[in-house]
């Protein structure tokens, strides 16, 4: 799953600090979440909500990922 994303990076296809979308399958690898429970916090507002790109696909802003999983650190970090 991350080999993609990794591979990517790696070829320069993707800049690292560079705007791109995350489809599922990257965004439960960099996150380490389940399917139910990334659609469960979703529903919470508790993380970003995806971007439809079409009629039968979705995928997320990694910048909003990259906010949320540095949110989450921040939290552990204070003890909150």
């Amino acid at each position: 799953m991350a080999s993609t994303l990794q591979n990517a990076l790696q070829s320069k296809t993707v800049r690292e600090g560079e705007r791109y979308f995350l489809r599922i399958r990257h965004v439960l690898a960099r996150t380490g979440k389940s399917r139910s429970a990334l659609y469960a916090d979703i529903q919470a507002g508790s993380f970003p909500a995806p971007i439809r790109l079409g009629e039968r696909a979705v995928a997320w802003d990694s910048y909003a990922v990259d906010d949320w999983m540095e949110a989450r650190v921040a939290m552990s970090r204070s003890g909150s």
